[in-house]
């Protein structure tokens, strides 16, 4: 029985995937936290920017990048664990690639209401939540989507450079 365990235990142990991340649920939950923040600040740029009478599509793009920012380093390092550096070809540039998509879904959702609310002469408060609402619904729409193509393809434990060693 002693040459069982003295095999057993020099046999490699299986790595986790996504080694020194969260679990998917966490990770979920995270970047989920992470997303509320994000909304919350765009919220406040494109009601602003709506309010002083800018464009609905200039008002989405601007609020889009406001909370694109601070989610990017809150998500990263908080839902999947990342510090350090990010590799330009390996996660920043796929990262910028899926949260286009987002930016495209919101910003071009924010513009279709704006242009179906000028004509019926929707103004005042009453546009800027019909706009409000159709950024948000981007939001809700695409969130899933992003989660799936960050946690897969941006930061799967494949991407992940070794580590370097210290001297």
């Amino acid at each position: 029985m002693g040459d069982v365990s003295a095999v057993t235990a020099s046999l490699p142990t299986p790595q986790q995937p996504h080694a020194g991340q969260p679990r998917l649920f966490a990770r979920l939950v995270r970047a989920g936290a992470s997303s509320v923040l994000a909304t919350a600040t765009s919220q406040v740029a494109l009601i602003g920017l709506l309010w002083w009478g800018s464009s609905p599509t200039a008002a989405s793009a601007v609020a889009f990048v406001a909370g694109a920012i601070p989610n990017y380093f809150v998500a990263r390092r908080w839902a999947w664990g990342r510090k350090g550096k990010p590799d330009f070809k390996r996660e920043l540039l796929p990262y910028l690639a899926v949260i286009g998509l987002g930016a495209v879904a919101s910003v071009g959702l924010t513009t279709v209401a704006g242009m179906i609310t000028e004509p019926l002469e929707i103004s005042g408060l009453a546009r800027i939540l019909v706009l409000d609402a159709a950024f948000l619904s981007s939001y809700a729409i695409v969130f899933v989507f992003k989660f799936a193509l960050l946690d897969r393809l941006v930061y799967r434990r494949g991407s992940i450079p070794p580590p370097t060693p210290k001297p």
